[in-house]
Formats: structure tokens, sequence, C-alpha cells
């Protein structure tokens, strides 16, 4: 178990990392914030799997209260990047999209993406009875003062997007079974589209299984922690009192349902990345990418010249005086250069040169 905790973050990075040229290129802010996300996540875990194997050591502070906001993060700014991918396909299936997205568009994906998260945060240390938390084998995790205060600032602004994701990827589906031959004709004839049937069809599948697993995540998680109730909120001192307290657990600590849900909990991150490669890192679009990669690795790192490409004669250059039998090269002035030939004269019966 712990060389594959070790090793299934790394993985999956590397499967997101394929898949980044070709949604680079289509400029989706919400594809793209997704896998930001997703291999900050990765990074973090494997990082962590690697730093406290068969260890709970106070070790890397610097690192953990990064890394513990930056999942804080990461946990709200996911269903808020499937909710803006669900609100776009909506959109088209309802042939309201078929334009070039505004200002407007794009500052809401923004704030879904990036500002929901940064808000969340920030709002964390509200609900942040301690420093952090270190676990054996996964590493260190934010500490939060289970009460009524996290609920709203933590699970409803993860729940509440997830929901709506599912909701608009429902209202797409029903549009797009009403008129499914003219929206697809739709964008087949928009020449200057990125957003092809195919792709359509793989992301509306993409954001409707982000959306139910972000949902069974959260009620997995919310259930795993507040199944000993909520804690009283008195007063920010209380709450925060001895904050710079580090807690740590060895695995023996807990009892086999919570470790097992922890468990789960981890695993779903790497897990997550599997459908980002499976719809967009085997498909034809991503052959292409792999193979323009290839050929620029050929030419560029190894100095390959390619295939069916011959030397061309003003990439040669001779020098006379070093070449026996050649005299010096003659000048040619541009107005010879652009003087034209001779015709040659043909017997127009017989094609031969007079």
């Amino acid at each position: 178990m712990p060389g594959a905790l070790q090793a299934a973050p790394f993985i999956a990075l590397g499967l997101l990392l394929v898949t980044l040229p070709h949604h680079w290129r289509v400029r989706n802010i919400a594809t793209l914030s997704i896998i930001a996300w997703l291999s900050a996540y990765n990074l973090m875990y494997g990082v962590g799997a690697v730093v406290w194997d068969r260890n709970d050591e106070i070790r890397a502070t610097v690192w953990c209260d990064i890394v513990t906001k930056i999942k804080i993060g990461a946990d709200a700014g996911l269903p808020g990047c499937c909710l803006c991918m669900a609100k776009q396909l909506n959109r088209i299936a309802y042939g309201l999209d078929m334009s070039p997205r505004g200002w407007k568009h794009r500052t809401l994906d923004i704030l879904l993406c990036w500002g929901l998260p940064v808000i969340v945060m920030a709002l964390h240390y509200i609900v942040q009875g301690h420093r952090f938390d270190i676990i054996e084998d996964i590493g260190c995790i934010p500490a939060i003062y289970v009460s009524w205060l996290s609920i709203i600032i933590l699970d409803f602004t993860a729940f509440v997007p997830a929901i709506l994701a599912l909701i608009y990827c429902g209202l797409a589906l029903f549009k797009l079974g009403r008129r499914r031959r003219l929206a697809l004709r739709i964008m087949l004839n928009k020449p200057d589209s990125a957003l092809t049937p195919s792709r359509y069809i793989r992301l509306m599948i993409l954001t409707f299984f982000l959306g139910t697993w972000s949902i069974l995540l959260i009620s997995v998680s919310a259930s795993n922690e507040y199944t000993e109730g909520l804690q009283l909120w008195t007063d920010w001192a209380s709450v925060h009192e001895d904050f710079s307290r580090i807690v740590r657990s060895r695995t023996t600590d807990f009892s086999a349902p919570t470790l097992r849900c922890i468990y789960m909990l981890w695993w779903a991150v790497p897990l997550s990345s599997l459908p980002f490669f499976a719809f967009f890192g085997i498909g034809e679009e991503a052959m292409k990418d792999y193979r323009a990669s290839a050929s620029w690795v050929g030419r560029v790192v190894l100095r390959r010249q390619p295939a069916g490409d011959p030397i061309r004669a003003d990439m040669v250059s001779v020098d006379a005086s070093h070449s026996p039998g050649l005299g010096r090269k003659p000048i040619i002035s541009l107005s010879d250069r652009m003087r034209p030939l001779p015709p040659i004269p043909y017997d127009v019966r017989t094609f031969n040169q007079v």
C-alpha cells in the first residue's frame, strides 16, 4: 500500500499533463482550471506520501501551511469549474453560445474557478482551530473546527456548485434530446469553432462525472467529520486557542471505518484524473499532439533531419578557396537574378530541341 500511495499521484499527474496541450490550444478556462487544481492536488499528495511514509514526524511545516490552504481551495475550485463548464455546455445546447465568449462570461468563469476558492481559503481561518494535522502515510491535512460555521464555509460552498452543475447538465441533455440533430449540425457547420460534437459529448460526460463524484466525496467527508457531532462555537479566542499546535496521528489511532474513509478520500484524487486521460489522451487529437511532440524532440533535441526533407542548395555553403578545381564564385547582382532566361527553341512537331 505505501508504494502505491507514492506512485499513484505522480502517475495521475503525468496523465493530466499529457492532455494539457490539447486543452491549452482550445483555451477553455474551466478545463484548464480543473487540470491545474488536480495537478496541484496530485503533486501535494505524492510529496506527502513520500515524506511521511510510515511516520508522522513534524517536518516541512511551511510546506504544510501552503499545502493545507491549497487543498481547501481545490475542494471549492473543482465544483466551481464543473459549474462553469456545465453552464457553457448548457448555453450551447440552447443555441445561446455559438459566438466567442465575451468578457462577461470569462469574468464569471474566472470567479467560479479561482475567485471562489481564494475566498474560501481566506475564510477557512475562521474555522481553523489549530495549525494543521499530520497523518502517517498521508501527510499534512487542513485543521477544521467542526461546527455550523464550517458547514457553511467549507461544505456549502462546494456542495452547491456541484449540485448546480448536475442541474445544468440535465437541462443540456434534455434540450439536446429534443434538438440533437440541429445542435450538432450548428457545431459542425461552424468553421471557426474549436468545439466539435465529439468534444462536446466528452465534456458533457466528464462534467456529469466530476459533478456526481464531487457530491459523493463531499457527502462521505461530511459524514466522517460530523459523526461525533458539532462543536459549540463560543467565541474567537476559545476556537483559536493554542493555534500553533500540530496534531499528529498514526494509522493505528483511527478506527477501521474512519481509516477506510480517509484512504477512500485520498484515492479519489488520483482516480479523478483518469477521466481526463480517457476522454482526451487517447483520441485522434491526442495522437496528433504526440506525433508533433515526437517530431519536435527529434528535430530540436536529437538534431535528426525529417525523412523526405531534402537538403536545399541554399543551406549548403561552398568555399571556393578550399575546394579543388573550383574558381572564384561569380558575383550575381539582384537585377541579373530577376532577369528572365532566354527561351529554348523547340520543334513543336517533334518536341526536340533545335
